[in-house]
């Protein structure tokens, strides 16, 4: 048996790695994550990009919901949405879960879930697993979720990949994260929100995007039109669904990388 081979028998996620167009993808946006981080900006004005880059990203993640967003607005302070003040109070708190995402990962995301619906659910719904009958949002027209019983076992499974140790890359079991929590929407209000914030802190946890410089969610908004067919792809459990969802994801964590090249060579211009 080949090492590829037995790697893939002992680690499920590195089935998905080999599938066809994934490595590409993953190498070209690895590059330009690098060159980012290389950036000579970034010695004395990192902790500016990465401020910037939450901010935008959870913009971003908000418009995804459907909120309309008004950047001058929101650097001014005057936010009114829910959306858009979970997306901010998620954001704003990640670096502060990335120590415990890998040990704890569904304390963690109870704990998303709180930031992001602070203002849109009752406080007994903070955090906790939807249970049968409650209403679940679906602003991407993904269709039905999947019952609770069967949502909870799904989040299992999520949580032991999550614990166990991989050698495949971070954008891989990034997009697994982000992909799993969307068809399974655990929540009911603020999935989408929650799904993309983990994905964000895999990339950091994971060693990617270590000082979280890559607003991964305003990729995915520049990608709009690709992001909704890309998860539905992905829930169909195929092969070749999976690996476009994985491509995209990547696709997205480059589109992000790029803008914050574009913050980075205006604070350099001043």
């Amino acid at each position: 048996m080949s090492e590829t081979t037995s790697a893939s028998l002992s680690d499920p996620l590195a089935r998905i790695a080999a599938l066809p167009g994934v490595s590409d993808a993953v190498a070209e946006t690895r590059t330009l994550v690098d060159r980012l981080l290389g950036h000579r900006i970034l010695r004395r004005r990192s902790a500016d990009v990465s401020m910037e880059s939450s901010l935008r990203g959870a913009c971003a993640s908000a418009a995804l919901e459907g909120a309309e967003v008004a950047m001058d607005e929101i650097r001014e302070g005057h936010v009114y949405d829910t959306r858009i003040k979970g997306a901010l109070r998620t954001s704003g708190e990640l670096g502060t879960l990335v120590d415990t995402w890998p040990k704890a990962p569904r304390q963690v995301l109870a704990r998303l879930h709180t930031l992001a619906a602070a203002d849109a659910v009752t406080s007994e719904a903070l955090g906790r697993p939807r249970t049968a009958g409650e209403r679940v949002e679906d602003p991407l027209e993904m269709g039905e979720a999947p019952p609770p019983e069967a949502a909870l076992a799904r989040m299992e499974g999520l949580y032991s990949l999550l614990r166990a140790r991989t050698s495949v890359p971070a954008l891989v079991t990034a997009a697994l994260v982000h992909g799993e929590l969307m068809a399974i929407r655990p929540f009911g209000w603020g999935d989408g929100l929650v799904a993309r914030a983990a994905e964000r802190l895999t990339l950091v946890e994971r060693g990617l995007d270590p000082k979280s410089l890559v607003p991964s969610e305003l990729g995915h908004q520049t990608l709009r039109e690709e992001y909704a067919p890309a998860l539905r792809r992905y829930m169909s459990g195929t092969p070749e669904g999976v690996a476009e969802w994985v491509v995209h994801c990547c696709n997205a964590v480059r589109a992000g990388a790029q803008d914050s090249l574009a913050t980075c060579e205006a604070l350099k211009r001043g």
